[in-house]
């Protein structure tokens, strides 16, 4: 069987969509269509069926996927030991949530590296279903999720049916993030009925496992009418800065960050904003040197920021 056809039905059971899986493999969706048949033919069963929640898994799916998923990340460390000078390679693959101590995190380790080796480091900052869907599909090795925790029980269930392993790294209160110019800045404590004035920063693309759109929506809108939504990192820091009618939820932030950027950050009197940040990775996966290194600072930068008047 060719072994391209796993990664054909890896990356549909990512997207949980034939079309969208055919738009990121760059090939026509009846081409797709066609190869996920005839692989089911040879198999002599469904690989997919189609739901509400999309293209997913057959039962027999499932147990296939998960040795397709093994086979191609073999194949690709098999690969890796056939590159020149392998060995002295420093390589990394990690999905991680956007900005704040995390991305302090990675730079912080890519200061660390040796410059007289070679270094391949790939990392993404997206959401965290679209983590967990990377890790599960072998285009990363770990992952860092952020989820609130009134949400746990549905990322954990999610975790579960992808086969991944999962430790805690951090459970914090978020913080509300602004400019010192925002009215609230100079309070220490800000009750959640005072930011219905004021516009809110958010990442329009965070969902949860299971919940509906409308659903995924509110749980980070808390169904504010005034709001920004974004689908990167570049400009919450510009628009926090230059209009002080904004603001942001946030995990605690480094203090080199809001000086640079003239933002402070506050607590806000409010239930339901107690978040979690999860190290993922494959079941029977093992940690690379290079992870571990990475994962040292992750906690480096955590314990930079973990004072007590945030805990």
């Amino acid at each position: 069987m060719n072994v391209l056809f796993f990664k054909y039905a890896i990356e549909v059971e990512r997207t949980r969509s034939i079309s969208q899986a055919a738009e990121n493999l760059f090939m026509a969706q009846p081409n797709l269509s066609k190869a996920i048949k005839e692989m089911e033919d040879t198999l002599g069963f469904n690989i997919f069926e189609r739901s509400s929640k999309g293209v997913i898994p057959t039962v027999q799916g499932k147990e296939f996927l998960v040795y397709a998923r093994n086979i191609v990340s073999q194949l690709e460390k098999i690969d890796s030991i056939a590159k020149p000078n392998s060995a002295e390679l420093q390589s990394l693959k990690v999905s991680i949530p956007r900005g704040t101590y995390v991305a302090y995190g990675m730079a912080n380790f890519v200061l660390g590296l040796d410059m007289s080796k070679g270094i391949d480091i790939n990392v993404q900052e997206t959401n965290s279903v679209q983590t967990i869907n990377n890790i599960a599909g072998g285009q990363y090795g770990i992952g860092i999720i952020r989820y609130q925790t009134e949400y746990e029980k549905y990322f954990l269930d999610f975790l579960s049916e992808k086969d991944l392993r999962y430790e805690t790294i951090w459970e914090f209160d978020s913080l509300i993030l602004f400019s010192k110019e925002h009215k609230l800045a100079n309070q220490p404590d800000i009750r959640y009925e005072q930011l219905a004035d004021y516009i809110e920063i958010m990442h329009g693309d965070n969902i949860v496992p299971y919940l509906s759109a409308s659903d995924g929506r509110n749980y980070e809108n808390h169904r504010t009418d005034k709001r920004i939504c974004l689908y990167e990192r570049c400009n919450q820091f510009e628009l926090l800065t230059k209009v002080p009618t904004t603001y942001l939820w946030v995990s605690p932030i480094p203090d080199d960050i809001l000086k640079r950027y003239d933002l402070v950050q506050r607590r806000c009197i409010t239930e339901n904003r107690r978040s979690k940040d999860v190290l993922i990775y494959p079941s029977g996966y093992k940690l690379t040197s290079m992870d571990k290194k990475f994962i040292d600072k992750l906690y480096e930068a955590k314990n930079e920021v973990a004072f007590e008047n945030y805990e």
